[in-house]
């Protein structure tokens, strides 16, 4: 059984790692979209490997080779001097829009360096000063990134995946319909994951020193909090051991039922099973345990 719970862990990680590498890249890359404003040409440039040539905008040609230099530094992978040079873009010619690109510009390039505060910063500047322009969504996007780059291992403290789910939901509502709405929402279903992970390895832990009651508790957390997570047939397998090694049987038979019930080939609920049967029992659900009333199931056998 200690092999099967190391498989659980181990496919969690592969998808945490799978998602963190995922689309978020191509669209912080993809942000300056495709029309003949300043971000457009920007967008061309960066695509290409080039700097843009915005010489020809009606801006003050100082602002224009300002911003031409630090985009050239960023697009030759001298990520920290572009930094310094778009912010003196946006202290020399605040009223520009070069200016607002630089914010943003700054934002990026701190993503791309793993600054991730420094990222998060711009872009609340970012926000605070234009909050209806067309990029604001990029900037809303890039802060839950940034946080969610940083969600620790379930060892430690999960306040930064909490955070981190809260800046990607938001981006969820407030662009709904949009490729960044779209991996935000993919990115919570991970994060909801790695909580409810969190749960797991304590209520693991609990049920080693022998305190079923305490580790019972988290495990019906998962249930009742995350349960739509890959960690739900594990939790209802452990119930079902909590419950047995209390004597609770009726509830050990329920959570075995439940389990077959929604993921009949898991297994998890072949594990589950065996242990009810050692006792001379099977799978029953009793339709008024929370266990069944937390996944709507009426007896299944």
């Amino acid at each position: 059984m200690e092999l099967k719970r190391k498989f659980a862990q181990a496919g969690v990680a592969a998808v945490l790692t799978l998602v963190l590498t995922g689309c978020a890249s191509s669209l912080m890359d993809g942000i300056w979209g495709d029309d003949s404003t300043a971000s457009g040409n920007a967008s061309a440039a960066m695509t290409a490997g080039v700097a843009p040539d915005m010489m020809a905008a009606q801006e003050n040609g100082d602002v224009a080779k300002a911003y031409n230099e630090a985009l050239s530094l960023m697009t030759n992978g001298s990520l920290a001097t572009s930094i310094k040079q778009f912010a003196e873009v946006e202290r020399k010619y605040p009223y520009s829009s070069y200016a607002t690109q630089a914010i943003l510009m700054q934002a990026y390039a701190s993503y791309r360096l793993g600054k991730w505060d420094d990222a998060i910063n711009a872009s609340n500047r970012f926000i605070t000063l234009h909050p209806g322009h067309r990029d604001v969504g990029y900037a809303y996007y890039l802060i839950a990134i940034c946080n969610y780059n940083q969600i620790a291992n379930t060892k430690r403290d999960q306040a930064q995946t909490l955070k981190s789910m809260a800046a990607l939901e938001e981006v969820a509502q407030r662009f709904p319909g949009t490729a960044y709405a779209a991996d935000a929402e993919q990115k919570v279903i991970v994060a909801r994951d790695h909580l409810a992970g969190k749960e797991m390895e304590i209520g693991r832990y609990y049920f080693r020193q022998g305190a079923y009651l305490a580790g019972i508790n988290r495990f019906k957390r998962v249930i009742t909090e995350f349960r739509n997570t890959s960690q739900t047939p594990e939790a209802l397998y452990r119930l079902t051991e909590g419950y047995m090694a209390l004597g609770i049987l009726s509830e050990a038979q329920t959570a075995a039922a439940v389990l077959g019930a929604n993921y009949p080939q898991s297994e998890w609920y072949r594990s589950a099973y065996q242990l009810v049967a050692s006792d001379g029992r099977e799978p029953l659900a009793n339709d008024d345990s929370w266990i069944s009333k937390a996944f709507d199931t009426i007896n299944p056998l």
